[in-house]
């Protein structure tokens, strides 16, 4: 299926949009899980590691990193920079001190209308951050409140 999605990426998009998914994969600490997810590609901790799963929709694997190539930008969604202040000060302050841009950004989305603007190795040490084990226990920490 992953292959189909990156087929039907624009042109303009496609190469950088295969890129991140490298810089993904090679980075992504060990125990999560590729899959498709919402229609996007998406990493997360399989059912046999967490067996509860997403709370909003259960047996769902549960969902920590999805990519997305929409009409106007790349997205790298990362759930742990919603729930980790820490992580996201660290993130906010390398983007500035790397990329000349403003970074655009929601909760847990990046958005690179860019792709000259991209920083694949600040993305590939963002992935690192966080394995599994960590990210189970942020977000149960996040629905215990």
């Amino acid at each position: 299926m992953t292959h189909t999605y990156i087929e039907q990426v624009d042109e303009k998009w496609r190469e950088s949009f295969a890129r991140l998914i490298d810089v993904v994969e090679i980075n992504l600490p060990e125990g999560f899980e590729r899959n498709m997810n919402y229609d996007m590609i998406s990493y997360v901790v399989p059912l046999s590691t967490y067996p509860k799963g997403y709370h909003v929709t259960p047996n769902t694997p549960l969902p920590f990193i999805s990519l997305a190539a929409q009409k106007r930008h790349l997205a790298v969604y990362h759930m742990g920079l919603y729930t980790d202040k820490v992580l996201l000060a660290w993130f906010q302050e390398e983007y500035a001190r790397r990329v000349p841009t403003k970074l655009n950004m929601g909760k847990s989305c990046i958005r690179f209308t860019n792709t000259k603007n991209i920083p694949y190795d600040l993305i590939g040490e963002l992935v690192s951050n966080m394995t599994p084990m960590q990210w189970i226990t942020k977000y149960e920490g996040e629905l215990a409140k």
